[in-house]
């Protein structure tokens, strides 16, 4: 062991939610998720590639602290001895410059790996007894685009009614599309939350009891939160008898015969409608599924305050999702330490009751 290893073993003796990580998680199964899509065997000049469970791990350090920049991030590696040891880097070693970090970020976007990841991490939580999946809980959040268009979005014709001799040749055949303006994400959209326009995209999730994430799809913000419904609990690999709670916005008949064939029981609320207001039972019920879908919103709301991540640093549908998938990986492994503890006392608890 060099002097760098033992003086770094010795600052984290104590123990820290970075060595937490490392004992908690195989990290094998990552690493052949990666190099599925991403094993360079040397960069540009012929040196040695960094490996990309450093690269992966550096993702996560810049969400668990706050959402920082690749630049950050890349300072952080250089200057905090938890995180080089998390990294698996010693004090002499090179740090990967934040360019290295952001292509390959953008090659696991391209290859659309976030997702195998995020259900790699999920299966080893799974292993430790922490994921409670009796009941789930979907819901959406929308995430700011700061990349928004400044003025009204101009149009442009794009074919000429001039080249025709007929009118209504030329009526239908005359298409006009929005200019994109510089600098603008053309893939956001806007929608109006709360009285205000927001622009950006919309999150879509579904978690367990425990508030972990198990699937995670994006769409523009415009989109309903109901249309994600069914491709979420495919993605989740819901069972049958687990039982689905939603707010009033997924409640729809195509829903309800959707959960029935699939065994699943409905915890959707339940929506009025015009001359058939709700019964006193139907308001019951619906206050008991506000009451149990605290969950999906602590979810959102520690996402939130933990990692900054009501605002993209990202343009592109693509690049929203890898970084609502990465928040979710983040969140996930944040919970674990103190999930994995409290699965163990019931455990302990019994057995000193036993003797």
């Amino acid at each position: 062991m060099s002097f760098s290893d033992f003086d770094v073993t010795r600052r984290t003796r104590k123990g820290s939610f970075l060595n937490q990580m490392n004992q908690l998680i195989d990290w094998n199964p990552i690493v052949k998720t990666i190099a599925q899509h991403y094993a360079p065997t040397t960069d540009a000049i012929g040196r040695p590639a960094y490996p990309g469970l450093l690269l992966f791990k550096m993702l996560l350090v810049g969400i668990w602290n706050g959402g920082l920049s690749d630049e950050s991030v890349e300072d952080m590696a250089n200057s905090n001895l938890h995180v080089m040891r998390f990294l698996g880097l010693n004090l002499e070693d090179d740090v990967p410059d934040h360019s290295v970090l952001s292509r390959f970020r953008t090659c696991l976007t391209v290859a659309r790996a976030w997702d195998g990841l995020l259900e790699q991490i999920n299966q080893q939580i799974q292993m430790l007894n922490v994921t409670v999946a009796t009941g789930c809980h979907i819901d959406a959040s929308i995430t700011h685009s700061p990349r928004k268009p400044k003025t009204k979005p101009p149009y442009e014709v794009i074919n000429d009614r001039e080249e025709r001799d007929d009118e209504s040749d030329a009526q239908a055949a005359m298409r006009v599309i929005e200019v994109v303006q510089p600098g603008v994400d053309a893939e956001a959209r806007w929608i109006k939350k709360g009285g205000k326009s927001v622009f950006g995209y919309k999150q879509h999730i579904l978690v367990d009891n425990n508030g972990l994430v198990m699937a995670v799809e994006t769409t523009a913000a415009n989109q309903h939160d109901s249309k994600l419904l069914l491709t979420l609990l495919d993605k989740a690999e819901i069972e049958p008898g687990t039982r689905i709670h939603a707010d009033k916005a997924y409640c729809s008949q195509k829903h309800r015969e959707a959960l029935k064939s699939r065994g699943i029981k409905n915890g959707i609320q339940d929506r009025a409608v015009k001359n058939r207001p709700l019964t006193q039972r139907q308001l019951q019920r619906n206050r008991l599924i506000t009451q149990a879908r605290f969950v999906v919103e602590r979810t959102f709301g520690s996402q939130a305050r933990w990692f900054g991540s009501k605002t993209l640093r990202y343009r592109g549908l693509a690049k929203a999702h890898a970084w609502h998938i990465l928040q979710a990986i983040s969140y996930n492994l944040k919970r674990l330490p103190r999930l994995y503890v409290e699965s163990l006392l019931p455990q302990q608890l019994q057995t000193r009751c036993a003797f």
